[in-house]
């Protein structure tokens, strides 16, 4: 029985797909805590506050925020020594092949298409939170990089 607690930080600003991924994280049998920020800016400035200490163990990040974008933030991310391995799950509506390559060179831990339906929304939290977790939340080869629901 997995007992690991995630503490994981939401970067979104659509207040509904903010509320949907709590409703998902809900009904999950796994314990977490969720932070959600708006935009990047709020991203980077959280991420700044909590870097000596109450860091989340996990980053679900979207790509089209305003103000910093999540490929900005991404970026600024690997760039900070403290943060170049903290596991950043891409959390888009995007599935664009260049996209997707393009945030596997910079890093990210994994690419999660966000789904319509509820109960794969559900599924594909799920299954990134323990495929990250069995990972250790490090990069697996490319072929594994998508998680689907």
């Amino acid at each position: 029985m997995n007992t690991q607690i995630y503490n994981i930080l939401l970067a979104d600003d659509d207040d509904d797909d903010c509320s949907f991924f709590e409703e998902a994280l809900d009904e999950l049998s796994l314990a977490t805590t969720l932070v959600t920020v708006n935009d990047g800016v709020q991203l980077m400035n959280y991420l700044a506050d909590n870097l000596e200490k109450n860091l989340p163990d996990v980053l679900f990040l979207d790509l089209n925020m305003p103000r910093k974008n999540g490929s900005e933030c991404l970026t600024e991310i690997r760039q900070t020594e403290r943060l170049k391995d903290f596991p950043v799950i891409i959390f888009s509506t995007s599935l664009d092949t260049k996209i997707v390559d393009v945030t596997y060179e910079m890093g990210a831990t994994f690419y999660i298409r966000k789904p319509g339906d509820f109960s794969k929304l559900k599924t594909v939290i799920n299954n990134a939170l323990i495929t990250a977790s069995d990972n250790k939340f490090k990069q697996p080869d490319r072929a594994h990089f998508i998680i689907q629901p």
